[in-house]
């Protein structure tokens, strides 16, 4: 079994703060190091249970997070901007199920870690098919259009039941508590990651079993609507070619299916930040 882990940094074991994810500050460093202990959990659990091949894609800001020399020597690494499916990278080569590790929940959730979709700069929500999405949904559609199933994910409690509810009976590893945007009751490194490390191999173990849930599938073409936090936003991405420009700060587009649906909201997120 090939399994693909999609890694991004909000949600990883012990990140509280913006510094905390952010190249060029301090603390970034340091949790640069537990991310990728995060992701080695999963790789551990994954071949644990029973995988043969694993790929990790480093998702967070340009890719370029996870310290390869520590890395488990198993695992092939993805990493680097711009990639055509960026936080997913490598779906497209075929892979039996993914595992998200170190997500957040999606923009404006209440008592969850630097919730934001995709930019908290400009993105105020995304709706794939009238379906509010964060991440984890758009992610999670993208793998279902190439037959992956999601099947563990982990962060906070809020993006562990946000994915619960979307992608259905997931693993999950819950490594801290949000009491708000930026505090959360956090579990030590070493207990974090052993509950990664069990749940991916739950997760795996239950798809060689054939108790894992299907692949996240949108109906085709894919309608998107996309908020942005302000109008001159708005003006950019309603430049996309097809967009229709619904009020103030929302636009909508449709597209023949979940790839090219995922590579025009990132056009048009591109697009509004200019």
């Amino acid at each position: 079994m090939k399994i693909l882990i999609a890694a991004d940094m909000e949600g990883i074991t012990g990140v509280t703060g913006s510094d905390q994810v952010t190249p060029g500050h301090a603390e970034y460093e340091r949790l640069r190091r537990i991310m990728t202990g995060d992701v080695n959990a999963a790789i551990r659990g994954a071949f644990a249970g029973g995988a043969s091949q694993v790929v990790v894609t480093d998702g967070h800001w340009n890719g370029s997070n996870i310290l390869i020399e520590e890395l488990d020597a198993r695992a092939r690494l993805n990493s680097g901007t711009p990639a055509p499916f960026a936080m997913v990278e490598g779906v497209q080569d075929g892979a039996d199920g993914a595992l998200f590790i170190g997500y957040h929940a999606r923009a404006g959730t209440q008592n969850a870690i630097l919730d934001h979709t995709w930019s908290s700069r400009c993105v105020a929500n995304l709706w794939l098919n009238k379906q509010l999405v964060g991440e984890s949904g758009l992610n999670g559609a993208l793998c279902g259009h190439f037959n992956v199933p999601v099947l563990m994910v982990s962060g906070d409690q809020s993006v562990c039941a946000e994915a619960s509810d979307l992608l259905g009976a997931i693993e999950t590893a819950e490594v801290k508590r949000a009491t708000g945007r930026s505090a959360a009751e956090c579990l030590p490194p070493g207990v974090a990651q052993r509950l990664i490390a069990e749940a991916a191999e739950r997760a795996v173990r239950r798809l060689a079993d054939g108790t894992a849930p299907p692949p996240f599938k949108l109906a085709e073409p894919v309608r998107i609507t996309l908020e942005l936090i302000n109008a001159e936003m708005a003006d950019q991405a309603a430049l996309l070619p097809g967009a229709r420009r619904l009020d103030g700060r929302r636009i909508e587009f449709s597209a023949a299916d979940m790839p090219a649906a995922y590579q025009a909201f990132r056009a048009a997120v591109g697009m509004a930040r200019s």
